[in-house]
């Protein structure tokens, strides 16, 4: 572990490993804050079967292997067959199939190479995708192979920092795009960067729907209200208990403060809102409605539709943390669900744990993509180990927890 006292100076922009100095000037008074930072990564094991099983489970729930020897598979979507479409880092689509329905992949097959490929979705059979730059559609035909690729939209900004962009379609029929910012935390120079965009994939004309996002990957719409939701990644080297991770609730015009204002209203001292103080900035400014440990690192998010979970799970989100890299004690590694009531955030809790050793040193998965299946299991995918995990459930519906 390597221990980091990060204290950049505002206007100069050091940004160096050691020790320097952070100062804001703000109406005149020079303000002095010292921050610590780790660099903390624990060691990569692999997941036995018998670790497998011994992973910590919510009451009545089962985690089995659906998937395995995937290379890094990261986002999924389900055709009208049942099949899963599941990409991978390196830029490539691998279509799954589990042919006798015993909850195990029994065949997979490469459907689709495309550079950057990133985040999908499909309705209807027909697939869109998106890559850095370009989104882009398809038609699944019957044999579930992707036929030749439509650009839809193009010119996105580049990705720097947070190039994996994700995509869903909302219940207006619009696809909504999300495009992280290109650093950890900067004036960008694209006003599409840090944001979530809307696309008609019918005119291909695209505007800005919801700003001041680092970097939200896994975002749904809530059953029953259709509000939207979305998971922020925080800025890292503002300490090991900040930026917390924030839930957001992601209204069409709204600002959420990135990365000037962040958590419930804190300045980021190191970036200067233009043209005026932190504390008008925050004014036009959206706080989020829940917090999580900092540097847990969201990926998906989903809101459970499904008939197999307990029936109070019907108003929870689902969130897949990947784990820190610059926490001590590392946070994340795990999949939790958010409860919900009269459409409002209330708690949460563990759904599976386990991937983190007890000591924090190691660490046996760093997990991504959801997907919710016609029986209404749930697939998470782990991009270090090349495993998707299927998630059961077993015990009685009008159970709890």
């Amino acid at each position: 572990m390597e221990k980091i006292n990060l204290r950049r100076k505002l206007f100069t922009a050091i940004a160096v490993l050691g020790a320097c100095l952070l100062t804001a000037q703000q109406r005149g008074e020079l303000i002095e804050q010292e921050i610590v930072g780790h660099i903390y990564k624990p060691k990569k094991a692999k997941p036995t079967a018998s670790f497998i099983k011994d992973l910590t489970v919510a009451k009545g729930f089962k985690i089995a292997v659906y998937a395995e020897n995937l290379g890094k598979p990261r986002m999924m979507a389900l055709n009208s067959k049942g099949q899963v479409y599941v990409t991978r880092r390196g830029g490539d689509i691998v279509r799954l199939t589990d042919s006798d329905n015993d909850g195990r992949s029994d065949r997979s097959d490469v459907v689709l190479t495309k550079k950057g490929v990133h985040g999908i979705e499909i309705k209807n059979d027909t697939v869109y995708i998106v890559a850095v730059n370009d989104v882009y559609r398809s038609e699944v035909d019957n044999t579930g192979g992707i036929g030749d690729l439509e650009t839809i939209a193009e010119g996105l900004p580049d990705g720097g920092q947070h190039a994996n962009r994700t995509l869903a379609m909302g219940p207006d029929g619009m696809l909504y795009v999300s495009i992280g910012s290109t650093c950890n935390a900067c004036d960008e120079t694209s006003e599409e960067s840090a944001t979530i965009i809307k696309l008609d994939p019918r005119t291909k004309s695209r505007t800005i729907y919801a700003k001041g996002l680092r970097n939200t990957i896994g975002f749904d719409w809530q059953p029953g209200t259709g509000s939207l939701y979305g998971m922020d990644h925080g800025i890292d080297w503002l300490g090991d208990n900040d930026q917390q991770e924030e839930l957001n609730e992601l209204t069409e015009g709204n600002d959420y403060g990135w990365p000037y204002i962040y958590a419930d209203g804190k300045y980021n001292r190191a970036d200067e809102p233009k043209d005026m103080d932190w504390s008008e900035y925050a004014q036009g400014t959206t706080e989020p409605k829940m917090l999580f440990t900092a540097h847990s690192a969201p990926l998906d998010m989903i809101f459970y539709r499904g008939k197999m979970f307990p029936k109070d799970f019907g108003s929870r989100a689902l969130v897949t943390f990947r784990g820190s890299w610059n926490r001590n004690p590392p946070s994340g590694y795990k999949l939790i669900y958010i409860d919900f009531k009269d459409g409002e955030p209330t708690g949460s809790g563990d759904l599976v744990s386990g991937f983190l050793s007890e000591d924090g040193k190691s660490q046996y998965g760093r997990l991504v993509g959801l997907l919710e299946l016609k029986d209404g299991s749930i697939l998470m995918s782990d991009d270090e180990n090349g495993i998707i995990y299927r998630i059961s459930y077993e015990g009685s519906v009008s159970g709890t927890k």
